[in-house]
C-alpha cells in the first residue's frame, strides 16, 4: 500500500496537468516490446495493471472527452483493416490523433487523474510502437494488445 501511495504521489507530481506535453519513454518497464530468446517472436508486457486501483472498490469518474476518446480508439481498432505495414502505421497515427485529443481535453484531477495516467502511459507506448512497426506480425500483436488495453479502461473508469 505504501508503495502505491509513493508511486501515485510521484506520478501526480510528474503529471500535474493532462494538458502538459506527455513525454513517452519506450524503454520504461510498463509496456515493452521485447524479443524472446529466438529473436523472432515479440510480445507486450501488461505490468501496468498492477499499478491500477479502484476508488474504494468503485470505478473512477472520468470526463466525457476521455471516455469518448477511448471509445473512438476502440472503434478505430475494430474497424480498421490492417493488411500491410502501412495499414498498421496508419492505424497508429489515427490512434495517436485521438490520444492527443484526450490529453488536450482532460479535466480530471486527483486520484482519478493519477490512475488515468497509469492507464494512458503504456497505451501511448503501444501506439508509438504501432506507428513504427516494420512487419505485419508485430503490428498484429501490438494491435491486439492495444485492443485489450482499451477494453480494460471500463474496468477502472466510468
Amino acid at each position: 500500500m505504501k508503495t502505491k501511495i509513493i508511486f501515485l504521489t510521484i506520478l501526480s507530481l510528474s503529471f500535474i496537468n493532462c494538458k502538459q506535453a506527455v513525454k513517452e519513454d519506450t524503454k520504461s518497464p510498463g509496456t515493452n516490446l521485447t524479443k524472446t530468446a529466438s529473436g523472432s517472436e515479440q510480445h507486450l508486457n501488461t505490468s501496468w495493471i498492477e499499478e491500477m486501483s479502484l476508488n474504494n472498490g468503485t470505478k473512477w469518474e472520468a470526463n466525457l472527452e476521455t471516455t469518448s476518446g477511448v471509445a473512438d480508439m476502440a472503434k478505430l481498432v475494430a474497424e480498421t483493416k490492417t493488411i500491410s505495414v502501412e495499414d498498421y502505421r496508419n492505424l497508429g497515427n489515427g490512434l495517436n490523433r485521438v490520444k492527443n485529443n484526450i490529453v488536450k481535453e482532460c479535466t480530471m484531477t486527483g486520484a482519478s487523474h493519477d490512475n488515468l495516467h497509469v492507464f494512458l502511459h503504456p497505451l501511448i507506448q503501444k501506439i508509438e510502437l504501432l506507428q513504427k512497426t516494420d512487419d505485419t506480425e508485430t503490428g498484429a500483436k501490438i494491435k491486439e494488445s492495444i485492443n485489450g488495453h482499451l477494453k480494460s479502461y471500463y474496468t477502472y473508469f466510468d
